[in-house]
């Protein structure tokens, strides 16, 4: 027999492979795999599930991240899910595997961590799991949520001419990450070394203290518009137009200069020799919104203050392209961060 390493799958192929063969059996179950969360109907409204996974060496390294952060990060990271759908995180479930090098103490400063984001987001932390792991700590966190049936949005609505647009700006926690990467290698390298980090304060945030776009919701909602499809950047600007590209059944063109990119992030990526355009392409965590609306909808989004339009939708046939300020079309083929590939966070 065989043997497919993971890595040749990554993680989108791996988990069609491995849930092909389900299909749902209970009235109840709206939507399952392929999305941002699973929906089910009961009632009025329907309920939002989403659960993610945070693992040791895998999505954070501990030599720079405070537990205190890690705990809060944990629950942002599942909220962004709901937010995504277009629905109202109501409760959170907590589960841990914890080695025996870590102490009470240590857990006591992550869970405050996801008191405090509880408190934030105004949700409750309602059960979970403990138990033993031999080597590395792995959280999961498992999110409910509330939309009214007909508010959830999926990722598979974008139609013709549709606008593109994207909340906040893109590439910082990468780079953030960048800056704490090259940091951990300077104190490897002398130990007595003591970091200057100020000038990089809001990229460390958007890495180790990320927050999810509950405003730019709550502000659509304001203004009665409704997404046509949406997802959360997690895993980068690339990946994730790919998503909506292949889910909805449509190609989409992309404007180079339209990217939103902080001040900061450019200034940061030229110290580190590297494209601010790639760190807000392919490099992910800025838990960011990404939508579609209809052209009718024009006006009032370019009023919003904490959202850009990138692009717009097109012909499936034309696929992801990025127009680039030199008017060059590049292919955009995903490219986003993926765990059972070689790209890695850390």
């Amino acid at each position: 027999m065989k043997f497919t390493p993971i890595s040749h799958k990554g993680e989108i192929n791996l988990i069609k492979q491995l849930t092909q063969s389900f299909s749902a059996k209970n009235p109840s179950t709206c939507f399952t795999f392929g999305d941002d969360a699973a929906v089910l109907s009961y009632g009025k409204q329907d309920l939002i599930l989403t659960t993610d996974t945070l693992t040791e060496n895998v999505h954070f390294n501990l030599i720079y991240t405070p537990l205190k952060h890690l705990g809060y990060k944990a629950i942002v990271s599942s909220l962004s899910d709901v937010y995504a759908m277009n629905g109202c995180p109501k409760q959170v479930l907590v589960s841990i595997a914890v080695p025996n090098k870590y102490s009470v103490e240590m857990l006591q400063e992550i869970y405050t961590g996801i008191n405090l984001a509880c408190k934030n987001y105004n949700v409750d932390l309602i059960g979970g799991d403990t138990t033993a792991s031999p080597q590395s700590l792995v959280i999961n966190v498992t999110t409910i949520g509330l939309a009214q049936k007909n508010k959830i949005v999926y990722r598979n609505g974008a139609q013709p001419n549709d606008l593109l647009v994207v909340s906040g700006d893109l590439g910082g926690a990468y780079l953030g990450l960048q800056i704490l990467e090259r940091e951990k290698y300077i104190f490897q390298q002398n130990n007595q070394s003591q970091p200057s980090l100020e000038k990089y304060t809001a990229i460390l945030e958007r890495q180790l203290k990320p927050e999810a776009r509950r405003d730019v919701i709550k502000e659509l909602k304001e203004l009665q518009i409704k997404p046509s499809a949406m997802i959360d950047i997690s895993d980068g600007l690339g990946s994730e137009v790919n998503h909506l590209s292949q889910s909805s059944n449509i190609g989409f063109k992309v404007f180079e200069e339209k990217v939103p990119i902080s001040q900061t992030s450019i200034e940061t990526a030229s110290e580190l020799n590297i494209s601010p355009l790639y760190c807000a392409l392919h490099g992910g965590e800025d838990y960011e919104l990404l939508f579609t609306v209809p052209l009718k909808w024009h006006k009032e989004i370019s009023g919003m203050e904490n959202v850009t339009i990138i692009g717009h939708s097109t012909e499936k046939s034309k696929g992801v392209e990025l127009l680039t300020q030199d008017n060059e079309i590049v292919d955009l083929n995903g490219g986003g961060w993926d765990p059972f590939t070689k790209k890695s966070h850390i």
